[in-house]
C-alpha cells in the first residue's frame, strides 16, 4: 500500500510540474539569443555543484516574477558538467522550481568562451551579466547578487 501511494504521488507530481526543456548553447548562441535591441537581459552563469550559485537562484525567480510582462528576460546559463546534462540538471531545476529560462553552455574550454562573454571575467561563478543592446549597456559582476542589486541596475534601463 505504501509503495502504491508513493508511485501515485510521483505520477501526480510528474504530471503537474512541467519539465523545462534545456537547450545546449555555445557562447555565440548565448550572445545571439541576448541581442534583441528592445530587451534588457539578465544572464546568470551558475552550476548545480556551486553552493553560492544554488543559494542565489531564488533571486532570479524573484526577478522573473518582478519583470513579467516587461522588456526584461532572465536567462540562467548552466556550466554543469557534460555528464550531468540534461538528466541531473533537469531534475535539479524541477526540484528547485526554477522559473527563468535555462540553457546549458556546451563550450568546454573556458579560455575560449570566457572572453566571448566578458573580458573582465576571471572565470569564477556565480557571475551575472546585464545587457541592454539597444542602449549599448553592459555590466558584468562576479560573485553572488541579489534581486535588489539587479533591479537597481536594470530598472533605470527600462525608461
Amino acid at each position: 500500500m505504501k509503495h502504491s501511494l508513493l508511485i501515485f504521488s510521483l505520477l501526480i507530481f510528474s504530471f503537474t510540474t512541467p519539465a523545462q526543456q534545456i537547450p545546449a548553447y555555445s557562447a555565440e548562441d548565448i550572445i545571439a539569443h541576448t541581442s534583441g535591441k528592445d530587451t534588457i537581459y539578465i544572464i546568470n552563469f551558475w552550476a548545480t555543484w556551486c553552493a553560492p550559485c544554488v543559494h542565489e537562484l531564488p533571486e532570479f525567480n524573484t526577478l522573473q516574477k518582478y519583470y513579467e510582462g516587461k522588456r526584461v528576460k532572465v536567462l540562467l546559463v548552466s556550466l554543469d558538467f557534460k555528464e550531468d546534462y540534461p538528466g541531473k540538471l533537469a531534475r535539479f531545476l524541477q526540484m528547485k522550481n526554477i522559473m527563468p529560462e535555462v540553457v546549458w553552455l556546451s563550450d568546454t574550454n573556458p579560455n575560449t568562451f570566457i572572453p566571448k562573454i566578458d573580458n573582465s571575467w576571471q572565470g569564477s561563478i556565480p557571475a551575472t551579466l546585464i545587457v541592454a543592446p539597444g542602449k549599448q549597456f553592459k555590466k558584468f559582476m562576479e560573485g553572488t547578487v541579489t534581486a535588489k542589486k539587479i533591479r537597481k541596475i536594470a530598472d533605470p534601463l527600462l525608461h
